[in-house]
């Protein structure tokens, strides 16, 4: 299994996804976000158009196993918007999951069946039946602030082994960009090589040097913390994202917006939306980036990451 996309509509060639928004959720529930679900299928497919009209041609759907993922929901939204969209399987970190979540007593055995079997029989949510139509294409795990628990440490293992049997890639959640290479050290104890890993959200952590180091080591810079003005402007994230270039990561770098709220989804009525990305940072990255460091963020480095090996 080597030299493809795995997409809910199928099978790509990597050179074929065009502009890729690496890290966004069309559904979505977690305890974590009160009132913030994504959960109607319409207004989702028109965010998703929305996304589309904006110059992008693929996204990963980033929501794991447990958290209000509809696999067949997708595939329809990919058909009817032209988006590729890649699913994700795995398990967040322990505080998107309610007390008694089924998930969370699983052992490392149950969470690798349960993610070889949607990268290679069909997704499915715990408890519900597997649509062999629909297919994830990327393994992902969350960390918690300074933190790998047991919970994410069973993920792991079972990442590890699924990785293993499918050559799929990985994602990490890293909380506010900490314990990157705590992280990168768990996934290679397992048998996960950095260069197979994206590590998302490592721009909550503006630090070019650190990224640099990272990008050395082998790991995607997964950065999707644009308009998230609370925490840095948009100009932090983008001088971070220039210096990292050139200092030797600019083969590594994805870019996404990881919006990831009704309250923030134009067709739920919130905004920016998914729009902001391609319309409000994408220009400013040409501009001050330059066109090949644009096609390398956008098209050459996720096609990399998201090929099966």
């Amino acid at each position: 299994m080597t030299g493809f996309v795995r997409a809910v509509t199928g099978d790509v060639d990597p050179a074929h996804l065009g502009h890729v928004d690496y890290h966004e959720h069309l559904f979505q529930a977690s305890p974590l976000l009160p009132g913030d679900d994504l959960d109607d299928e319409d207004l989702s497919r028109e965010e998703a158009a929305q996304l589309a009209a904006s110059g992008f041609d693929a996204m990963v759907d980033a929501t794991p196993l447990g958290l209000g993922r509809r696999p067949a929901a997708i595939r329809r939204i990919a058909e009817a918007t032209g988006l590729t969209v890649v699913l994700t399987t795995g398990l967040h970190r322990r505080e998107h999951y309610a007390d008694g979540h089924p998930l969370l007593a699983l052992d490392v055995d149950e969470l690798t069946d349960a993610f070889t079997s949607d990268l290679l029989r069909g997704a499915a949510e715990p408890g519900g039946e597997r649509d062999a139509s629909v297919r994830a294409g990327v393994l992902k795990a969350g960390l918690g602030y300074w933190r790998l628990d047991a919970v994410t440490g069973r993920a792991i293992e079972a990442i590890g082994r699924a990785h293993a049997a499918t050559g799929a890639p990985v994602m990490v959640h890293l909380e506010h960009g900490t314990a990157a290479f705590e992280a990168l050290d768990a996934l290679a104890a397992e048998g996960v090589a950095a260069d197979r890993v994206a590590l998302a959200h490592i721009d909550r952590n503006p630090d070019p040097g650190l990224h640099a180091e990272l990008a050395a080591r082998g790991a995607f810079l997964g950065y999707d913390g644009p308009a998230r003005a609370r925490e840095h402007p948009d100009s932090v994230v983008l001088a971070c994202l220039l210096q990292a270039a050139a200092s030797g990561a600019a083969s590594r770098i994805l870019l996404g917006g990881d919006v990831a709220r009704r309250t923030r989804y134009a067709a739920y009525g919130g905004i920016p939306g998914l729009r902001y990305l391609g319309d409000r940072f994408v220009p400013r990255l040409r501009r001050e980036g330059g066109e090949d460091l644009a096609h390398a963020v956008l098209r050459r480095n996720p096609a990399a990451w998201l090929t099966w090996r």
